[in-house]
């Protein structure tokens, strides 16, 4: 009786320390959706319930400056996150299948990217950029972004790559199979969860990636939602109400793919927790 006891007090305190949890990370959004249907009188006055009336022309304010450059940003998004896994997938094969002299070593110089920091960079990439003739293009954002992001995902990948048996790629061997159908036909089958995992992953930190479009892009039309979020915010006055409509509208791509690929986020990170 005791035992039961304890175990249910146990189960008690441990469903209120993820509602507590759960509460600080819901506050915020439930915030910004509450502050998005004000205006500033409104919110001066009572910035933590909802009041009548709701300006729902805060959302399309928002919508009007900022619509154009989610398209922006999915575009970059997307590129750069599909050539970052093409890529990664095949220096992690080549790291993962062929051991050649110096392989190893070779790999932990490649790793000790990781460690080094982005701004530290900023300079000479910058005229790398203005000497190729990309600034104030999208693809000032997607080659760095490609080459940036190949250090992890490599890193990731190869563990993976590393612990399919070797038996499947001698059958496709015998059967004549090339080294990239062995990639299409095991490799990128087999590792689907956590390639899965490094696109939702590279998506958001694109999708947050602010420095890189301040630096690189001049034209307002090519701008991508991060700054123009910070341009959203009043010189003289915030419009609070319509600041955090243009918020909501940001964030709300990310919420949809999130909610669609929460199955194989999960997937992935708990393959990474088996095979690590």
């Amino acid at each position: 009786m005791a035992r039961k006891v304890r175990s249910k007090t146990a189960e008690f305190f441990k469903h209120l320390f993820i509602c507590v949890i759960l509460l600080f990370a819901f506050i915020p959004f439930y915030l910004m959706l509450n502050i998005s249907l004000k205006d500033n009188e409104q919110f001066f006055n009572n910035p933590w319930l909802p009041s009548l009336p709701f300006h729902w022309e805060n959302y399309v304010y928002g919508w009007n400056y900022i619509g154009g450059k989610i398209f922006n940003t999915a575009f970059v998004a997307m590129t750069s996150v599909a050539f970052t896994l093409i890529f990664a997938v095949v220096g992690a094969y080549f790291f993962a299948r062929f051991k050649m002299p110096g392989s190893k070593f070779l790999f932990l110089v490649f790793t000790i990217l990781m460690m080094y920091p982005g701004v530290a960079n900023m300079v000479p990439m910058f005229k790398l950029i203005s000497s190729l003739g990309l600034y104030n293009s999208h693809w000032a954002l997607i080659i760095p972004a490609i080459a940036g992001g190949q250090a992890f995902n490599i890193y990731v990948l190869r563990n993976f790559i590393e612990d399919i048996p070797q038996d499947l790629f001698d059958a496709i061997e015998i059967d004549g199979g090339s080294i990239l159908q062995q990639i299409w036909h095991i490799v990128v089958p087999m590792s689907m969860p956590i390639i899965g995992t490094l696109a939702i992953l590279s998506i958001i930190g694109q999708w947050n990636n602010f420095i890189s479009p301040l630096l690189y892009l001049r034209d307002d039309n090519l701008q991508v939602i991060s700054v123009a979020l910070l341009y959203l915010d009043g010189e003289y006055t915030k419009q609070w109400g319509q600041l955090m409509a243009g918020y909501t509208i940001a964030s709300i791509p990310l919420v949809v793919m999130f909610l669609f690929c929460m199955k194989l986020f999960v997937r992935g990170l708990s393959a990474g927790a088996i095979k690590g």
